[in-house]
């Protein structure tokens, strides 16, 4: 007997039913899905860290992550540190100098190195990030005519090299800009002789771009070459910046590379299950070896375990204050602190010692911050009026973002430009410079240090309301 799945006259056939009659579409986003299977990540991941890893050999330069995606394609025991160049400021129409990512702790691994390597990489399609075409060499401009205004012939956007070099209208857009970008980083108050002696001289960039590099040659600007000679030849003129994008470009779809994808690394929260750089170049092996339908179960597996074993963050003072520290977490003793304020805890285990916020995490935890900011900077004024040097530690679940908030506002409230504790009489302007300011003290003594927008609206909020 035939089955009653299955028709037996002309008028039940169904043609675009997908059951019988998968789509053309449905069966080509199978075959993609599963040419970018973790397993296939993983894999190309592995095929440009080694990429990366021969641009350091042959600079002698170490390797620098551009977080978040630049830590995928760097062994741990090779990274010497992380910077924070974002491609959404280099994007058309929207070029920016952050105040919020000042990058300045790259300072000293250039001027201890002579030189770094930082690493990232972009998804189908493109050869660079923005983050490598614009942010970066705006960045570096702005560091070369803020701290080195004598060296003028330094003071032109760098330029990437063909097939990706900016077009002539968007450089002179970008250069017309310059100024008022090195303006607001002197506005900032950071001590610039100070940087400017830690760095010791200008800032010079090239590129070495996975499918087009050679351990024979590289790209600099042509207008260094013409003012100062290559990079091999320039001997201790500047400090090196090499911008390498470890992903080649893949011109076709992902199935016609033997399962090679471009910028693996990147945006791997839609991807990994939960796994981290860190994760997987602890278990790399095991990852490796494991077969595709068990890696979901291995790596929440792993995941969970990093987070039973995961310690504090390191605590870190804001300098140039003595006093105030941000963490992320609670570190296993208080002893040391006269007030923690923490962010995540719940407000029932408050004490006098112990301030509970019970904020959110994400976007609703910086709404949270606005409701919660008064009791916070309450806490703190009475302690500091008792004790003005009570060590205070500001923490949240990463140390990064809402715990910068409430930081960020006691900086502003009690604190002069020399970091130390305001006079209550002081007449202070409350306004978006100060604070600026007073999150450059925050970002140069924490790198990662990476307040969302909806926590800093919070911050600006609370005090633009204040009398």
């Amino acid at each position: 007997m035939s089955s009653p799945q299955f028709p037996t006259r002309l008028a039940d056939l169904t043609l675009n039913d997908s059951t019988h009659n998968p789509s053309l579409y449905a069966s080509l986003r199978s075959i993609r899905k599963s040419a970018l299977s973790i397993p296939n990540r993983l894999s190309s991941i592995l095929d440009d860290t080694r990429f990366a890893k021969e641009v350091s050999r042959h600079y002698g330069f170490p390797l620098v992550a551009n977080e978040r995606c630049g830590s995928w394609y760097i062994d741990p025991a090779d990274k010497v540190g992380s910077a924070y160049f974002k491609s959404t400021d280099g994007h058309h129409g929207q070029w920016a100098f952050s105040s919020r990512r000042l990058n300045l702790p790259l300072l000293p691994v250039l001027a201890a190195h002579g030189g770094a390597v930082i690493v990232d990489s972009t998804r189908r399609g493109k050869n660079l990030p923005d983050a490598f075409s614009k942010t970066v060499p705006i960045w570096v401009t702005v560091i070369n005519r803020a701290l080195f205004p004598e060296a003028s012939d330094m003071h032109y956007l760098q330029s990437p090299p063909p097939p990706d070099e900016l077009g002539m209208s968007e450089i002179s857009q970008i250069e017309a800009r310059l100024d008022e970008f090195t303006e607001a980083f002197r506005n900032l108050g950071l001590d610039l002789e100070s940087l400017r002696m830690e760095l010791g001289r200008p800032i010079s960039i090239s590129w070495a771009i996975n499918g087009f590099f050679s351990t024979g040659q590289h790209y600099q600007d042509p207008k260094a070459v013409e003012r100062h000679g290559s990079l091999s030849s320039s001997g201790p003129t500047f400090r090196h910046i090499v911008l390498c994008s470890a992903s080649r470009r893949v011109r076709g779809a992902e199935i016609s590379e033997g399962g090679y994808i471009q910028g693996a690394g990147d945006d791997s929260e839609g991807w990994s299950h939960g796994l981290t750089a860190q994760i997987f170049w602890q278990y790399r092996e095991l990852l490796m070896q494991c077969p595709e339908e068990e890696l979901p179960a291995l790596i929440k597996a792993l995941v969970e375990q990093d987070h039973s074993l995961s310690s504090i963050t390191e605590v870190t003072k804001v300098i140039p204050t003595s006093n105030i520290n941000i963490a992320g977490g609670l570190p296993e003793t208080l002893e040391e602190f006269d007030l923690i304020l923490s962010c995540q805890g719940d407000e029932k285990g408050s004490t006098s010692r112990l301030v509970s916020l019970n904020c959110r995490s994400g976007k609703l935890g910086s709404k949270d911050l606005r409701d919660k900011l008064p009791r916070t900077v309450e806490a703190a004024s009475k302690q500091l009026a008792k004790d003005p040097k009570s060590q205070i530690l500001v923490t949240c679940s990463t140390g990064k973002d809402i715990g910068i908030g409430v930081a960020l506002a006691i900086l502003c409230l009690f604190y002069n430009d020399q970091g130390q504790l305001r006079e209550p009489s002081s007449n202070v302007v409350f306004d978006k410079q100060l604070v600026k300011q007073r999150l450059a003290w925050i970002t140069c003594s924490k790198a990662d240090a990476n307040p969302s927008r909806a926590t800093l609206q919070a911050v600006n909020s609370f005090l633009m309301q204040r009398p």
